[in-house]
């Protein structure tokens, strides 16, 4: 996707502006401009254009100086999002400098960033998974946080299409809970993962384990490639194999001829227009020289990522908004949610040394979820549910790395595979509690000068029940399963660790609870739509990301039709 249409015509007027280029910001891009709508896509990071711009994407270990380990300069940047582990030599260009950019932790909390084209859809677990109206129904049926403002059948079709579009490999399972995507052909199980399958679902009844649903390509699709098995995709696919903005969306909106891109641009507010009742434009600042420029628009899509996207709205005040862009309720900010990671179980599993497998597949097992489905399922301890990630394989060379030894011989057996292992890890929902909140912290300042977050949220007492759960039930799996050796696990991490933050402008049907209407829009400024993780109400307990995708294009689609009544 080369020769952008970078700002070229250097207009500050267009139909539509898009900050953001990540997920949600792809997909907005990609429906505005093959609906017509001139449209400025505002990035706060670089251009990275599709495979130009993978400079790791094909080096091994040994071709680098550190084998994949960071340099003291490289480390320093990440003082906060290095605590992930995620971070490393092949793709810590990909990541956000925290030094530039910092932000404050009231409690412990990780928030993992990338400021570049495509943000951290070049880094995603692209793990992809329909919600359900257990989910959309779930806070009117407990009484947590407000309820939804939709229902499945209001996303069904949205689903479908981008899935379509994106490609989502999986297994269908017609559970009513998970429901299926329109899939291409899943991967395939290893043969201890098929063992465990079958000793798991045997073992506990309406339990299942399939191959996880992703968006990898098992066949081509629209001229992408199929996934190749390499599991470097946090470097950037050069074949398009795994869904990212960058080879998906981007080109399908640049290819209309309608999308211009701003790099360097962070984004200072949303301009209201107070004699009109809605937002005019919306302000930046130039990164790489200071320079402050008002671009104009219709409308104004919001999806810089969770925090990033209310920081903005908080920053956007004016004599009808002071409290931030849309903030009548006071609920701005609130009702941040993540979900609870690393709590699980690992084994070793014998009887299977004569078999291998092919390639590194980037994809594991998922157990979707089995408790508090209906009174039969219900659980004393706490309310929602979790559901389970994970995999088999073979142990590398990389086990050398704890045992005494030298020589031939101790290097020679390090090329024979070791022994099958299997681990699994628990996803819980995490509940809408108000007092889990950002806010702007204008003692902190970023490097051009602009008020930072303060993050105060921490794990609930359901949550906490849910992650006990989660480790008995992992161990008992796996004990029943056959797997031998088992270590169960909790590394007790501070929220941000899933990287699924979401909540803070959430969706709801009462303007007096709630920031965003049933249609993503603010709801006393109809022409700015938020569709990223910050419109969530609650949080399920499987991967967001899809119906990130799915309200973007119902949202942009919305928009479009809006705006040829003149409502917006």
């Amino acid at each position: 996707m080369a020769n952008f249409n970078i700002d070229a015509d250097k207009s500050l007027t267009y139909d539509a502006i898009v900050i953001g280029s990540g997920i949600s910001g792809g997909w907005a891009a990609k429906e505005l401009c093959e609906a017509g709508l001139k449209t400025l896509v505002l990035e706060r990071g670089r251009i990275v254009e599709h495979v130009v711009d993978y400079p790791t994407m094909n080096l091994d270990p040994w071709d680098t100086d550190l084998r994949g380990g960071l340099t003291p300069e490289q480390k320093a940047r990440h003082p906060k999002g290095g605590r992930s582990g995620f971070i490393g030599e092949m793709n810590e260009h990909f990541h956000a400098n925290d030094v530039e950019n910092p932000y404050t932790e009231v409690k412990p909390f990780l928030w993992v960033r990338a400021h570049q084209m495509g943000g951290r859809s070049l880094l995603w677990g692209k793990q992809c998974y329909r919600w359900s109206d257990l989910d959309f129904e779930a806070n009117a049926k407990d009484g947590h946080g407000v309820d939804w403002p939709i229902r499945y059948k209001d996303l069904e079709s949205w689903y479908t299409h981008v899935e379509k579009f994106a490609g989502i490999s999986g297994e269908a399972l017609g559970l009513p809970h998970l429901p299926d995507s329109h899939f291409l052909p899943p991967m395939e199980l290893n043969c201890v993962e098929k063992h465990v399958k079958e000793r798991i679902e045997k073992e506990f009844k309406g339990r299942n384990m399939i191959i996880g649903r992703v968006a990898h390509l098992t066949e081509p699709l629209n001229g992408r490639g199929k996934c190749r098995f390499r599991n470097r995709c946090d470097r950037g696919c050069p074949y398009g194999a795994y869904f990212s903005s960058n080879a998906v969306t981007l080109p399908a909106a640049h290819a209309t001829g309608n999308m211009t891109i701003r790099p360097f641009s962070i984004v200072q507010s949303i301009v209201y227009d107070e004699q009109k009742g809605k937002a005019s434009g919306v302000r930046i600042i130039d990164s790489e020289t200071g320079e402050e420029i008002v671009y104009k628009a219709k409308i104004v899509f919001v999806n810089a990522s969770t925090l990033s996207t209310t920081q903005i709205l908080l920053n956007s005040t004016s004599n009808r908004f002071p409290n931030g862009l849309g903030n009548d309720s006071g609920e701005l900010g609130h009702n941040l949610m993540d979900h609870t990671y690393r709590i699980g179980a690992m084994g070793t599993v014998e009887g299977f040394d004569d078999q291998y497998y092919k390639g590194r597949r980037p994809n594991g097992i998922y157990i979707p979820r089995y408790v508090n489905l209906d009174e039969n399922t219900k659980s004393d301890k706490f309310v929602r549910g979790f559901g389970f990630q994970g995999s088999g394989g073979r142990a590398g060379w990389g086990a050398g790395s704890n045992q005494e030894g030298f020589g031939g011989d101790f290097k020679d057996g390090l090329m024979k595979p070791g022994p099958w292992e299997f681990f699994i890890t628990g996803f819980a929902e995490c509940l809408p509690y108000h007092e889990n909140k950002v806010y702007l912290n204008k003692d902190v300042l970023d490097k051009w000068g602009q008020p930072t977050l303060s993050i105060d949220a921490e794990w609930g007492e359901n949550e906490l029940a849910m992650n006990a759960q989660i480790r008995v039930d992992a161990k008992e799996m796996l004990e029943r399963a056959g797997v031998q050796n088992i270590m169960d696990f909790d590394n007790k991490h501070e929220m941000g660790y899933g990287i699924h933050e979401m909540g803070t402008a959430r969706m709801g049907r009462d303007p007096n609870t709630s920031v965003l209407n049933g249609t993503n829009q603010v709801h006393d400024c109809k022409n700015v739509f938020v569709t990223d993780g910050a419109c969530m109400t609650s949080s399920s307990c499987v991967n967001p990301s899809l119906t990130y995708m799915a309200l973007t294009a119902r949202a942009a689609n919305h928009a479009v039709s809006e705006l040829k009544k003149s409502n917006l």
